[in-house]
């Protein structure tokens, strides 16, 4: 592993932080060292100190510990993602014989110098414990790879010799950081401490020191598992018998049913992830449990591995699955609940991850970026499993460790209370996204946490757009595609369920007001006006109704139409006339989909002008499963003034029943 310290970094980090001490720079610096090697740490794991001083409310000088505090990432951590505690007081607690992990919280919380701050990490006092400035602490693969071995303490010394101290499981908290400054204190020369199954410490007098040990223990470790030849799984050349675009969205409403929200797919068809999930041995190495206790919170103790699955029974073979599945959490948990004395709440028994026959790996997350957090742990797990078997054997905490740690307040609570965003796990497809009414609708909709495929003509346009929504945190997908290629916008649709498992909302937008007066119209001119304001709407509705059947929990189709299709001006026909057809074309997808539960609706605006502060008139047309009877009806008629009036009035039509 390449040692990335930097003399001219820091410097920049300093111009950076002019007013930051040198102590707390220095952490910041090498923490993101840490946190942007995905070998090392992942997705807000690990974590990292420094002991300095800082004044208190009395203006006294006193010693604290910097350490990193919950929700922060260690690759974009800033000053003040170390909380200070006060070290003195830590240091003292160790004297007590026992502290519950709600004692513990509380401990550090009333001794820190800011009450705003960030809860510190559940591994403060293991830090404070110990008496070094700076110290490290990693999920580094290489070391997972290691010290998850049934002779983990034996390779260990052989790799390691006396540098580093050995500490035997034990879950995160008082009792840990106990042992640990114990182990450490047997052998005060160790640059370090391997916790068993859980991960690598290092710690030095500068941030240097311990920074480089890091990497030079890590480095010794990858240079071991060099050495033996890598177990290789023999990737089937056999096609698999159901693709992923038929799986998805089957896989993707069954969860919905079962758990009343929405959920996104994550999909790594890589020839590691294929071949694992084709191996005989998955069954066997799968179900052993995560490479450290710290995934299951985002992967469950094991995945759902699927095989022999076929398209004509894929819907009765995933929810058999599921209920396989369902039924041996619920019974780990039953014993594991009694064993610690029945008061836990179960979770959701749903996978989260799952190893597909032919396909590889698939995840599921409320959210994207769960999901994609998903994938990146096991992709990881998959490496340091295959890693293990090559050097020894695999062999994880028990079962009765992973449920304390699934049900550990303190690590559900690294999941957040917040409550999820109203379109959290939605897939919404917009056609025409670069301006205008379909620019619009994109932004509002990511600002409800929807995940958006967004297509577009042009370009330029469209990359602007694009590149704003993902600053804030929304997953897009998008693509330049004309939607009068129907061939382009199946593919659209099917790129949009292979990178997030489905499509729930379509605002249909796209469009162009061709001009002539009708008599003198060509017919070139008329088809082509079709073929964008007529054709390209049955193209796209008809090719994300078909995801929406599969999924079989519904959906939204949103037609922009015009007021041209009720009130058409001089010189519009070429316009007028498709639009028209599109408002039929929604009434027959309400009567023909309703009983599927996908709603069908248009808007009507009139002219838009982007940029101004012009007028329109709005006209939709309410029509949902429960007043087919009234599909003749017109609606509402009300005036608007500017295109995010029209966006809220989409949004009113497309939640009215979420």
């Amino acid at each position: 592993m390449q040692n990335r310290w930097s003399p001219d970094d820091i410097q920049s980090l300093k111009a950076e932080y002019p007013d930051v001490s040198e102590d707390l720079l220095l952490r910041v610096y090498t923490s993101r060292l840490i946190g942007s090697e995905p070998t090392l740490v992942m997705h807000g794991g690990g974590n990292t100190s420094v002991k300095t001083t800082a004044c208190n409310g009395l203006g006294e000088e006193i010693e604290v510990i910097a350490v990193k505090g919950s929700g922060w990432d260690l690759s974009t951590i800033q000053p003040p993602g170390f909380p200070c505690v006060d070290l003195d007081h830590c240091r003292r607690l160790r004297a007590l014989s026992a502290l519950s992990d709600e004692q513990m919280v509380n401990e550090l919380r009333t001794h820190l110098l800011d009450y705003t701050s960030p809860n510190p990490s559940v591994e403060t006092l293991l830090h404070a414990f110990l008496p070094h400035k700076f110290v490290d602490h990693s999920h580094a693969d290489a070391i997972l790879t290691l010290v998850d071995q049934a002779r983990a303490v034996e390779i260990c010394k052989e790799i390691f010799g006396d540098r580093l101290g050995v500490v035997e499981y034990i879950m995160p908290g008082f009792q840990l950081a106990r042992r640990a400054a114990e182990v450490y204190e047997e052998n005060p020369e160790v640059e370090g401490l391997l916790l068993l199954k859980h991960g690598l410490f290092t710690f030095g007098a500068t941030a240097e020191e311990s920074y480089k040990r890091h990497i030079e223990m890590v480095t010794l470790a990858e240079e071991y598992l060099g050495r033996h030849t890598r177990l290789m799984l023999s990737l089937s050349q056999q096609s698999p018998s159901v693709s992923y675009t038929t799986l998805a969205p089957v896989l993707r409403g069954l969860l919905e049913e079962r758990t009343g929200h929405s959920w996104l797919l994550d999909w790594r068809p890589t020839e590691t992830t294929r071949a694992f999930s084709n191996s005989p041995r998955v069954l066997d190495w799968s179900q052993r449990g995560p490479i450290t206790p710290d995934h299951v919170i985002r992967t469950k103790p094991a995945p759902l591995v699927l095989a022999g699955l076929s398209p004509e029974e894929i819907r009765s073979q995933l929810s058999a699955a599921l209920d396989h599945y369902e039924a041996e959490y619920t019974a780990y948990f039953e014993r594991n609940n009694a064993r610690v004395g029945g008061h836990k709440q179960m979770l959701d028994p749903l996978p989260r991850v799952f190893l597909v026959e032919g396909l590889g790996l698939v995840t599921a997350g409320a959210t994207a970026k769960a999901a994609s957090v998903a994938a990146d742990l096991y992709e990881h797990t998959i490496d340091v499993i295959m890693d293990a078997m090559s050097v020894g054997e695999y062999e994880p905490v028990g079962e009765a460790d992973i449920f304390d740690m699934e049900y550990w307040s303190l690590e559900q609570a690294k999941l957040g209370k917040k409550k999820p965003a109203l379109l959290a796990g939605k897939v919404t497809f917009v056609t025409g996204a670069a301006s205008g009414i379909g620019k619009a609708c994109a932004e509002v909709f990511a600002r409800k946490g929807s995940a958006l495929a967004l297509l577009d003509a042009d370009r330029k346009a469209l990359e602007p757009v694009v590149h704003a929504l993902r600053a804030k945190g929304t997953k897009v997908l998008a693509k330049v595609v004309d939607v009068t290629d129907e061939a382009a916008v199946l593919a659209f649709v099917q790129d949009t369920v292979e990178h997030f498992g489905g499509v729930d909302v379509v605002i249909s937008n796209a469009g162009s007001a061709f001009q002539a007066p009708i008599a003198e119209c060509s017919s070139e001119l008329l088809r082509e006006s079709f073929e964008l304001n007529f054709f390209s709407h049955q193209s796209v509705a008809s090719a994300a109704v078909k995801v929406m059947q599969a999924q079989g929990t519904g959906g939204v189709l949103l037609f922009n139409a015009s007021k041209a299709a009720f009130n058409p001006g001089a010189g519009f026909g070429p316009y007028a006339l498709p639009k028209a057809a599109v408002i039929a074309l929604m009434k027959q997808y309400a009567v023909e989909y309703g009983k599927d539960g996908i709603r069908s609706n248009a808007i009507n605006a009139d002219r838009i002008r982007v940029g101004f502060h012009g007028s329109a008139v709005l006209v939709f047309d309410l029509v949902s499963p429960q007043n087919l009877a009234e599909l003749l009806g017109y609606g509402d008629v009300r005036p608007v003034h500017h295109v995010f009036q029209i966006c809220q009035a989409i949004q009113t039509l497309i939640l009215q029943e979420w």
